[in-house]
C-alpha cells in the first residue's frame, strides 16, 4: 500500500527530481508551484505537520529560524545538498513593523513562490533606477499594486523588486526559495529616498579577519 507523501515532502521530493538546475530556470518551479498550493486542506496538514515535530526537529528550526522588522521567518527545511529551502513567514501586527524590510523597495539575492496560507497583504512591484556607480537605487516607480488574500501566489526573480507596505494581522505565508544567485541584495526607502546595500553575515565572514 502507497503512503501519501507530505506535502513539504512531495514538493521537496519534485525539486530535487529537476532534471535542469533550479535558479536557472525558476519560471518552471512556478508552474509546479502554484498547482501543489492550491491543493486542497494544505494549511490543514502544514499545521499537523508542525505539531509532529520531534524535540530535535523543532530545535533545528529554531536554529536556523529569524525574527525580522515585519515578521519572524521560519525555517522548514534547509539542507546544504538541496538548491532550494522551505520557509514560513509570520507577519507582525502592524502596530509592531519598524521601517527598513517588507516595507522597503528591495529585492533578494534568491528567486522565491510564496503562497499566503491565511490573512492577505498588500504587495506592490517596482521599476527601479539604479546608480551605476555606487550600485545602489535612486529612485523606484510604483507600477502594479494588488491586494493578495488567502491562497495567492507570487514569484518573485531575484532581479525584480517589490514591497509589501501592509499585512492583515496574522497573516501567514509558505515559500520555496533557491539558493542565493547574488552575493547581496538591495532597497530603497520611498520616504526618504534613500538606498542600501544588504551583504549577509556569512558573506563578511571570509573578510571578517581583515578588518580586525
Amino acid at each position: 500500500m502507497l503512503t501519501r507523501l507530505s506535502p513539504l515532502s512531495e514538493l521537496a521530493t519534485r525539486l530535487r527530481a529537476a532534471e535542469f538546475p533550479l535558479a536557472a530556470g525558476w519560471r518552471a518551479v512556478d508552474e509546479w508551484f502554484r498547482p501543489w498550493a492550491a491543493q486542497p486542506g494544505l494549511r490543514d496538514e502544514l499545521r499537523t505537520q508542525l505539531r509532529a515535530l520531534s524535540s530535535t526537529q523543532a530545535a533545528k528550526v529554531l536554529r536556523s529560524s529569524r525574527e525580522t522588522t515585519t515578521h519572524f521567518a521560519w525555517c522548514l527545511l534547509d539542507s546544504p545538498s538541496d538548491p532550494f529551502s522551505f520557509w514560513l513567514h509570520e507577519y507582525k501586527a502592524q502596530a509592531d513593523w519598524r521601517e527598513g524590510y517588507a516595507d522597503s523597495v528591495h529585492n533578494h539575492r534568491y528567486h522565491f513562490c510564496t503562497t499566503i496560507l491565511r490573512g492577505d497583504y498588500l504587495h506592490e512591484r517596482y521599476e527601479t533606477t539604479v546608480d551605476a556607480g555606487t550600485g545602489l537605487i535612486t529612485s523606484a516607480r510604483r507600477r502594479r499594486s494588488m491586494l493578495c488574500q488567502a491562497g495567492a501566489c507570487i514569484t518573485m526573480l531575484a532581479d525584480e523588486f517589490h514591497r509589501i507596505p501592509e499585512a492583515a494581522d496574522g497573516t501567514m505565508t509558505f515559500l520555496v526559495k533557491s539558493r542565493p544567485v547574488s552575493s547581496f541584495s538591495i532597497s530603497f526607502d520611498p520616504a526618504t529616498g534613500i538606498g542600501h546595500r544588504h551583504v549577509p553575515v556569512e558573506v563578511r565572514l571570509g573578510e571578517l579577519a581583515d578588518r580586525i
